[in-house]
């Protein structure tokens, strides 16, 4: 088996129907197995794929309640027989060749530990899928200094793979190389972080985080977090994540700087 294609489901039973249809559809020569983990949905999700599990497009996994991002992909991870693993966000549409453009590149770069793709919005237009590592000094030269697109996310430039920090983890190749030295998530996060987590422990590992233009899916941003808070307190799920990820003293520090800044650049425009 050389691809393992985990996703995970929470009450979004059309997005992963959808996004399950685009995988077998994608068009590539390799051999691909689907995970999908259910975590606790009531929405009708698990009729469905329990048909497609029956019909044998799918494994799956049906978890009690909500385990949280991390430990659910863990739970496909485990059970993978692929020698890539792509974690996908059930609401993304994979297009044409997208999987085997993410295996061929990993195939051919030994020092990739973590592949992502380029993305775009529902209305074609590109999407920021990339991330510098969220440092003090980062922060301070953004917001203090105005060295923009520092500390948010961006999407390069260009159609040749490029090297980047992190990737999101819509879209999230790992290589044999990064399961083997990184290993799986860390579930201490139980939503966001995760994975610029693994992508920071992937470099400290001695691989590389790849952005690959080549590989080409559409992602619905958001759809599926807006399940866990709605858009005014969705900030807040990041404050026990972003506590673990920086350690506590780092994020009020890095919160207390970016507060600062934003203050600052009001009563200047004031």
């Amino acid at each position: 088996m050389t691809l393992s294609v985990i996703i995970v489901n929470l009450n979004t039973k059309k997005l992963t129907e959808d996004c399950i249809k685009s995988i077998l559809s994608e068009g590539s020569q390799i051999s691909k197995e689907i995970i999908v983990v259910d975590n606790g949905s009531s929405d009708g999700s698990v009729e469905v794929l329990r048909r497609l599990k029956k019909e044998g497009k799918i494994d799956l996994v049906e978890n009690k309640g909500n385990f949280g991002y991390a430990k659910a992909n863990n739970q496909g991870i485990r059970r993978a027989k692929g020698k890539y693993l792509l974690l996908l966000n059930n609401d993304t549409i994979v297009h044409k060749g997208a999987l085997g453009e993410l295996v061929d590149f990993a195939g051919k770069t030994p020092s990739a530990g973590v592949v992502g793709s380029k993305l775009l919005n529902i209305d074609g237009t590109l999407q920021a899928s990339c991330y510098r590592f969220p440092t003090i000094t980062n922060a301070i030269k953004e917001y203090w200094f105005g060295e923009r697109g520092l500390f948010g996310k961006y999407a390069p430039k260009g159609k040749k793979p490029i090297e980047v920090d992190a990737v999101v983890g819509a879209v999230f190749l790992i290589t044999p190389q990064a399961r083997r030295k990184v290993g799986v998530l860390d579930e201490r996060y139980f939503a966001y972080f995760e994975d610029i987590d693994y992508c920071r422990q992937t470099w400290r590992a001695g691989l590389k985080v790849y952005y690959l233009p080549s590989s080409v899916i559409t992602h619905y941003h958001g759809a599926t977090f807006k399940k866990l808070a709605n858009e005014k307190d969705r900030w807040k799920k990041l404050i026990p994540s972003s506590k673990i990820y920086h350690g506590v003293l780092k994020h009020y520090l890095i919160n207390t700087i970016l507060w600062l800044g934003q203050k600052w650049e009001k009563f200047f425009k004031s």
